[in-house]
C-alpha cells in the first residue's frame, strides 16, 4: 500500500485514503555509521584480490598443500607415531624467508597460554625436520618470538630479521615456524618432511575434540604439523591456538596411510583405497552393498565383532589402512574395535552437471550402549541431502561419518567428512537432541569445510551460518514451521540481562559468561533468519547460495560476506551489519498510543531501541479488514523515535500490531500489540 513519509521537527498528521505516516526528529538516538574495513582488507582491494562487491578480485590466490601422512597407533601406549612429507606450493606474489606449520598438540604441553583447561601430556615431539633434502636443527631466535615479528611486519621487509636468523625449526607455543636456507619464490614449492610423535589425551584439544575411550576408540584429530593459513588479508594468519576459538586451515590434497594393530576398524577422512586389503570378505561385501542402498545396509554387526572378524588377519602384523583425499582443508581418523557399523547412501543432488543424481555414502559406528544411535544413519542421510539442497551445493565428498564417542565428546565435534558426538545416554537425551547436534555437525561441512571461514578470529562466521543451516534441517525433519528471529529466546535473554558481547569482537578475546556462546552461535543464525525476513525469502536464498558458490574452497572475510549481501540485494545494509554485528544495540518497536477522531485513527508508533528496522505494522478494522503498513527503516535513519501512521475514517481500529509474524529480535513484546477494550 503506498504510504507518504516525511521528517518533521513535531508530529503532523497525514490523511489519505490509506494508512500514511509521519514522523518526529531527534538527535537523541545513534544512527549507525558507516562499516569500514580495517586497513589490510582495503589494501587487498587495492591489490585486486578482494572486492567492493564481495566477489573474489581477479588477482585472488591462495596457497595449496599436498600431504602425504603416515600414522602409527599404538593403543596400549597411547601413542601416535607420525610421518609427513608437505609440498607447499606458494601461489601468493610474496617469496616467503619463512614458512610456518601448525601444532595444535602443543595445547597439551606444560607451560602453554590457554583459556579453556586442558589435559597435559606433553605436546608434540618433533624428531626430524627436513627442508628439500636438507636436516633443519631445533633453534631459538634470540629476541621476540618470530610468530610475533611476523603478525606485525609485512614480508617484504622481513630480510633484516631473517638475515640474523640461522636456517632451522622454532617451536613456538602452537606454531612452528621455519627460517628456510633460502626464501620460496613467489610461483615455486618446496618439499618439507617431518616425523614427530604424542601421547594421545584422553579428551583432548580440549573438551573432547579428540581423544581415546576405554578399549574401543581412538579418534585423532589435530595430530599433525599442518601449514598455517598465509592469504591475502593478513599474510601469516598464526594465532595461537588457546583452546576455544576453533581453526583457519587451508586447502590441499591429502594420501593418509594409518598402520593399526588387528581387529581395529579404521574410517579417516577421504576415500578407502585398499578396503579389500583390511576388511573381511562379509564385511567388504555389505560395506560395497552400501554404495548403492537405499535401505540400511548393516556393515559390521554385534556379532562380527563377537567372532573378531571385523578385518582381516595379517601373518605381518598391523594394517595399513590407506585413504585419499583432494580439496580439504584438514584430515582425522578414528580406530575403533567394538563398534557397529551401519551404511545407506544418500542424494547430494547433480556434481558433475551431467543431469544424474549423485550420492554419497552415509556410515555411523556406535555401540549397544548408545541405543538412540539406532537411528544415526537416518539423521545423518536426512542431513546431507536437505543441506546440499538448502545450500544449493552438493555435498561433494566420497562419504559423511558419524562416530560415537562417548566418554570423549559429549556434544559433537566436526572435521571433513567426519564428525564425533556423545553417545546421548545423558538424563532427558532424546532422539530429537541427538538429531540436532547430527544436523548442526554436518552443517559443517558447508561452513567452514567448503566455505573456508576463519574460525581462530570469526567463530560467528561459520558457528552461526551452520546454526542456521542446521535449524531448518532439523524443522524440515520433523515437519515443523522453519524457524523466524523472534524465536530466538537465548539470545533475548541475554540481551535483556545486558549480558552479550559484539559478534565482531576476536573470538578468544568475548567476555566471560554466555557472551561468545550467544555471539558465536544464536545472535548471528537469528540475524540471518532477521536478513532473511528483511529481503524477503526468495531474494535472500538466491542470494545465501550465491555466497556458498561463490567462496567455495576459497577464504572470506566478514566484509566479503557483508558486501556481497549489500551488492546482491541492491541496498546499503552498513546500517545493518554496524547495529547488529559491531554493537550490542537491541531493538524495541512500540505502539505507543492509537486515538481515533472525526478524520480517522492516528496510530503512534515509537523506536524504543537503538537498532533501526523496519515497522511492519498490521491494522485490524472492526469489520474484520485488516491493513498493513510499514514505517521504513529509512526514517530511523534519519533519527526519529516516533512515526504517526493515519488511518481514514470507516470501521473502526480495533488493534494494532507490530512484527505480527515476530520475524524480528524485538526485547519487549508486551509493547507490540494494541486492541480496543472490549468493556468500551
Amino acid at each position: 500500500m503506498q504510504q507518504i513519509i516525511r521528517l518533521l521537527a513535531g508530529l503532523t498528521l497525514l490523511v489519505g485514503f490509506g494508512p500514511s505516516t509521519a514522523l518526529a526528529q531527534t538527535t537523541e538516538r545513534p544512527i549507525p555509521y558507516p562499516v569500514v574495513p580495517p586497513a589490510d582488507f582495503q589494501a587487498a582491494v587495492q591489490n585486486g584480490t578482494r572486492t567492493t562487491t564481495g566477489e573474489p578480485g581477479p588477482n585472488y590466490w591462495q596457497q595449496w598443500t599436498d600431504y602425504t601422512l603416515r600414522a602409527r597407533l599404538l593403543p596400549e601406549e597411547k601413542r601416535i607415531e607420525g610421518s609427513a612429507r608437505l609440498l607447499y606450493h606458494n601461489n601468493s606474489p610474496d617469496d616467503l624467508p619463512i614458512v610456518v606449520l601448525q601444532l595444535i598438540q602443543n595445547l597439551h604441553a606444560e607451560g602453554m597460554a590457554r583459556n579453556r583447561q586442558a589435559e597435559i601430556t606433553g605436546g608434540i615431539e618433533i624428531e626430524r625436520v627436513t627442508v628439500a633434502d636438507s636436516l633443519l636443527t631445533a633453534s631459538h631466535s634470540q629476541g621476540p618470538l618470530i610468530s610475533q615479528v611476523l603478525a606485525f611486519v609485512p614480508v617484504d621487509r622481513l630480510s633484516m630479521f631473517v638475515g640474523r636468523l640461522d636456517p632451522g625449526y622454532y617451536v613456538e607455543g602452537t606454531t612452528m615456524p621455519l627460517v628456510l636456507p633460502t626464501p620460496l619464490a613467489s610461483g615455486d614449492s618446496i618439499e618439507i618432511e617431518v616425523d614427530w610423535s604424542f601421547t594421545v589425551p584422553q579428551r583432548g584439544a580440549p573438551s573432547g575434540r579428540m581423544g581415546w575411550n576405554a578399549d574401543n576408540l581412538f579418534h585423532i584429530a589435530y595430530w599433525y604439523p599442518q601449514m598455517a593459513v598465509y592469504d591475502d588479508v593478513v599474510g601469516w594468519q598464526i594465532d595461537q591456538f588457546l583452546g576455544n576459538a576453533e581453526f583457519y586451515m587451508g586447502y590441499g590434497s591429502y594420501d593418509l596411510t594409518v598402520e593399526a594393530p588387528q581387529g581395529w576398524m579404521i574410517m579417516a577422512t577421504g576415500e578407502l583405497m585398499n578396503a579389500e586389503d583390511v576388511l573381511q570378505p562379509n564385511v567388504l561385501e555389505r560395506y560395497r552393498r552400501a554404495h548403492g542402498s537405499d535401505e540400511v545396509v548393516h556393515v559390521l554387526t554385534a556379532e562380527d565383532i563377537a567372532a573378531g572378524m571385523a578385518t582381516k588377519v595379517s601373518e605381518a602384523g598391523p594394517l595399513n589402512w590407506r585413504f585419499h583425499a583432494d580439496t580439504v582443508r584438514d584430515v582425522v581418523f578414528s580406530a575403533m574395535r567394538k563398534s557397529q557399523w551401519d551404511a545407506v547412501r544418500t542424494p547430494v543432488g547433480d556434481l558433475d552437471g551431467d543431469g544424474t543424481t549423485d550420492y554419497t555414502l552415509i556410515n555411523s559406528f556406535w555401540r549397544a550402549e548408545a541405543p538412540l544411535w539406532v537411528k544415526e544413519w537416518d539423521y545423518a542421510r536426512h542431513s546431507i541431502a536437505y543441506l546440499s539442497k538448502w545450500t544449493g551445493f552438493p555435498y561433494p565428498w566420497p562419504h559423511m561419518t558419524s562416530v560415537e564417542g562417548g566418554g570423549i565428546e559429549g556434544g559433537g565435534m566436526e572435521y571433513p567428512m567426519m564428525t564425533l558426538m556423545g553417545d546421548y545416554t545423558f538424563p532427558n537425551a532424546s532422539e530429537r537432541a541427538l538429531y540436532g547436534v547430527t544436523s548442526h555437525e554436518l552443517a559443517h561441512m558447508w561452513v567452514p569445510m567448503i566455505v573456508g571461514t576463519d574460525e581462530r578470529r570469526y567463530s560467528w562466521m561459520d558457528e552461526g551460518t551452520t546454526s542456521f543451516n542446521g535449524g531448518y534441517a532439523s524443522a524440515d525433519y520433523y515437519g515443523q514451521p522453519t524457524p523466524v528471529a523472534g524465536n530466538s529466546m537465548g539470545y533475548l535473554q541475554v540481551a535483556r540481562m545486558g549480558a552479550e558481547g559484539e559478534i565482531m569482537r576476536l573470538s578468544d578475546f568475548h567476555y566471560p559468561g554466555p557472551a561468545y556462546g550467544i555471539a558465536s552461535y544464536e545472535k548471528p543464525a537469528m540475524l540471518l533468519n532477521t536478513l532473511r525476513a528483511l529481503l524477503g525469502t526468495d531474494r535472500f536464498d538466491a542470494i545465501y547460495q550465491d555466497y556458498i558458490r561463490t567462496w567455495a574452497y576459497k577464504h572470506p572475510k566478514p566484509w566479503d560476506f557483508f558486501n556481497l549481501f549489500s551488492t546482491a540485494s541492491g541496498q546499503n545494509l552498513d546500517w545493518f551489519w554496524r547495529s547488529w554485528y559491531y554493537e550490542i544495540w537491541t531493538l524495541d518497536q512500540a505502539v505507543a498510543s492509537v486515538t481515533a477522531g472525526d478524520g480517522g485513527t492516528t496510530i503512534v508508533i515509537e523506536n524504543h531501541g537503538w537498532v533501526p528496522m523496519p515497522a511492519r505494522v498490521s491494522i485490524t478494522l472492526e469489520n474484520g479488514e485488516t491493513l498493513q503498513d510499514e514505517v521504513p527503516v529509512e526514517a530511523w535513519l534519519r533519527g526519529a523515535t516516533r512515526a504517526e501512521i493515519s488511518v481514514p475514517a470507516g470501521s473502526p481500529v480495533v488493534r494494532v500490531e507490530i512484527d505480527p509474524g515476530q520475524v524480528f529480535p524485538d526485547i519487549d513484546r508486551d509493547n507490540n500489540v494494541w486492541e480496543i477494550d472490549s468493556n468500551d
